[in-house]
């Protein structure tokens, strides 16, 4: 017996010694606003627990974001995540709450049954609750709260409460403010348990103040949402939570903040886009649409990276090495968006020696160049072929897009390249089961939507390269058409 108890004695000691040197770790629960789905930016959206943990030097300290959207001060705790934390927390551990955006729901109904009573007071509501079946009692915002805070402080840990992020939502130049609200109520059981607070809702209001709505919406809020920051507004909003713990000298988390934190958030896809000038980004006279591509994208989430280059053929596009300085780059979830047709049409020996074969097949062409140098020249399909082979080969996704229409017209219809170019990248796609975009066809529909007249002004030196207002066309074309695509992650990282 007495063996026994020594080895349960040196075995608590062991125990105690080992929790000794774990890291501490810091909590952050709340709702969506603090990590927004999957945590992976889905539509554009994410909280502020996602770019926190990079303030950290994470050598010294462990962060993890436990929040999930949708909950409440209440739900968060009757779906057991409370107890998830609880379960893992530790003395000398950190717990930041923010909660409030879904407390004002209904209390009691089929769909969520989320909602809590208003204020920090004592008050219950007995419920038979529709959603769950199960009888339950319903408090006061503040109790829930309250609960959180006295449970976080008996493991010997340290509570913060945070209020919840303001809206994207003004009123005479200013974000609306809710006073008397859950803002207050949040910092009422802070004072109420002396517990350390950050006004997160009075902090990013007033910033956003200062910006202006033009300048909010569409950068730190998207339109179609006037709850979720996008990855600026989030990564905003932990800047000042991050700027409310480095305040407080009592506040032991400050020992854990890194100097000069570099905050790469989120970690970027990309996207490359290869073709020719119509294409490319040209200058100030002839644009490409690839230049003003990024204008619908989430720029914080993906990076558009335009190797288009004027002149280039499908075939002199690899025979120049251009596609072979990309290859290397190319990592799995990349996406390559390609076009090219406007120079493939020349004769294979012709002066510029950029012209491919017609068709897909595997036919093949050996000319001889002044220099003596012999090259084997192959077919428009199969160098789009090979493209679309080696960036699958990669990991990454592969874009076939047809060339934009020439500005030339006949009988008051745009000329298509529907029987050449068009119908050749079409196949192309098709046989290898990738993505197509007809872009021949639908920009030649736009152009006859708007007439002869207003089109000539896209083309002022010539009838195949656009300026800026028809690049700009073309370029939302390209990404109404991301939108149709099904199945299409890329979609997922247009703007709004």
């Amino acid at each position: 017996m007495k063996k026994i108890l020594l080895i349960a004695f040196i075995g608590l000691i062991c125990q105690a010694g080992l929790q000794a040197k774990q890291k501490p770790t810091v909590f952050t629960i709340g709702d969506s606003t603090v990590k927004n789905g999957q945590g992976n930016g889905a539509g554009g959206l994410w909280g502020w627990g996602d770019p926190f943990q990079q303030y950290f030097d994470t050598s010294k300290v462990v962060v993890k974001n436990h929040a999930l959207g949708g909950t409440s001060s209440r739900t968060f705790q009757t779906k057991s995540l409370w107890n998830e934390v609880l379960k893992e927390l530790k003395k000398g551990d950190f717990v930041l709450m923010q909660f409030g955006h879904n407390d004002g729901s209904a209390i009691n109904d089929d769909s969520r049954a989320r909602g809590t009573i208003k204020g920090v007071g004592e008050e219950t509501e007995e419920i038979d609750n529709i959603l769950t079946k199960q009888h339950e009692i319903v408090h006061s915002y503040g109790w829930y709260l309250r609960k959180m805070v006295r449970e976080t402080k008996a493991k010997g840990a340290t509570p913060i409460i945070v209020t919840p992020i303001p809206r994207n939502d003004w009123e005479n130049g200013k974000v609306k403010r809710t006073p008397n609200s859950y803002p207050a109520w949040a910092m009422e059981v802070a004072h109420q348990e002396k517990v350390m607070f950050i006004d997160l809702n009075k902090s990013l209001s007033e910033k956003l103040d200062q910006l202006g709505e033009s300048k909010v919406t569409g950068t730190y809020f998207y339109r179609h949402d006037h709850t979720h920051t996008s990855a600026v507004g989030a990564k905003m909003a932990a800047s000042l939570v991050i700027e409310g713990i480095r305040t407080n000298s009592k506040c032991k988390l400050n020992r854990y903040l890194l100097v000069n934190p570099k905050i790469n958030f989120p970690v970027k896809k990309r996207v490359f886009v290869i073709g020719d000038s119509t294409v490319a980004n040209g200058n100030d006279t002839i644009v490409g649409w690839g230049k003003e591509l990024p204008a619908w994208f989430d720029t914080s989430r993906v990076m558009i990276v335009n190797k288009a280059r004027g002149g280039r053929s499908s075939r002199t596009f690899h025979s120049e090495g251009l596609w072979n300085e990309i290859l290397p780059q190319l990592q799995k979830g990349d996406f390559v968006l390609m076009q090219f047709g406007h120079n493939d049409g020349a004769r294979p020996d012709a002066e510029k020696f950029r012209g491919s074969l017609h068709r897909t097949g595997d036919e093949t062409q050996e000319i001889t160049k002044p220099d003596g140098t012999k090259e084997t020249v192959h077919t428009y399909g199969w160098y789009m072929k090979k493209y679309i082979q080696e960036t699958q080969a990669k990991g990454a996704v592969p874009v076939v897009l047809s060339m934009i229409p020439r500005n030339i017209w006949k009988d008051g219809k745009v000329e298509r390249a529907s029987e050449m170019y068009g119908k050749w990248a079409r196949k192309v796609a098709e046989q290898n089961e990738v993505f197509f975009i007809d872009l021949n066809e639908l920009v030649a529909k736009k152009y006859e939507e708007l007439g002869v007249e207003k089109v000539k002004v896209f083309f002022p030196g010539d009838h195949t390269h656009t300026n800026q207002a028809g690049a700009k066309l073309n370029a939302e074309t390209v990404v109404q058409e991301i939108k149709e695509l099904k199945n299409f992650e890329l979609k997922a990282y247009l703007k709004d």
